[in-house]
């Protein structure tokens, strides 16, 4: 049957669950959602966060709720989706954008920073996706998981060479996850943005290093949040239901870039 092509990146009826939704990334892309249509969940470790958001979704008419969540505990991932769940009765889209970074020289790093780092950007995800999908093989149904990674899962930056090792380990971990979960129509896929330009990082993008970064990337732009919304409603939406696997990068042509 075919599908009516104005419907495509439609959300209407769809549960979202967006991690590490304070702030960046992920308040945009909560906001996207919405606007969409999804009823959208949004969840970080300070809920307190989260409430302007929240207020700010429900004003536009928007079903939006709070959850507190520790990507780095397993039963806070537990208890979140099981909160999730007796509220909406499931999920059914789920971005896992929780991170953390930091910069020192390679001989600097300690194990307590590796550890940190590695336990939100990539075991946090890896437990997020797999509850999340949990329990959408017991209820019975399909979803779409998306990851987001980086840039730097792939090429390679000097002082965050942890942060690399993890999102290259997600990036590899969302074509794994694909393989096994597409029996139950559980979408698998990743979005690696190159740097984008947010209220955390523009004091540094606007800064004379900031510029020598610019300068390399061919587009001689930063992405804009706003930039990634393609890829976001190609993921989440019946427009990219053949998609599993896949990473999509958006990065004004940073990663192709001459050496």
């Amino acid at each position: 049957m075919s599908r009516d092509p104005s419907k495509l990146f439609d959300l209407a009826g769809r549960r979202a669950l967006v991690t590490g939704a304070s702030s960046g990334l992920g308040l945009h892309f909560a906001r996207t959602l919405a606007a969409a249509g999804a009823r959208v969940a949004v969840a970080a470790r300070r809920v307190e966060r989260l409430e302007g958001l929240v207020s700010d979704l429900q004003f536009e008419g928007r079903d939006a709720r709070a959850y507190a969540l520790d990507v780095t505990s397993r039963q806070s991932v537990v208890d979140c989706l099981d909160a999730l769940t007796a509220d909406w009765g499931g999920v059914d889209i789920v971005v896992n954008n929780a991170g953390v970074s930091d910069t020192r020289r390679v001989l600097d790093y300690r194990d307590e920073d590796w550890q940190a780092i590695l336990d939100t950007n990539l075991k946090g995800a890896w437990m997020v996706a797999q509850e999340a999908a949990r329990r959408m093989v017991a209820a019975g149904q399909g979803g779409s998981l998306i990851n987001i990674t980086s840039i730097l899962a792939s090429r390679v930056g000097g002082g965050v060479g942890p942060y690399c090792a993890a999102k290259a380990g997600l990036s590899h971990l969302t074509r794994s996850m694909a393989l096994e979960l597409a029996r139950h129509g559980i979408r698998v896929n990743a979005i690696a943005p190159g740097y984008v330009a947010t209220e955390i990082n523009q004091a540094f993008l606007a800064s004379e290093a900031g510029e020598r970064l610019r300068a390399r990337i061919p587009a001689r732009a930063f992405c804009t949040c706003e930039d990634l919304d393609g890829a976001l409603l190609l993921l989440a939406s019946d427009a990219g239901l053949g998609m599993t696997g896949a990473e999509i990068v958006v990065d004004g042509g940073h990663a192709c870039s001459g050496l």
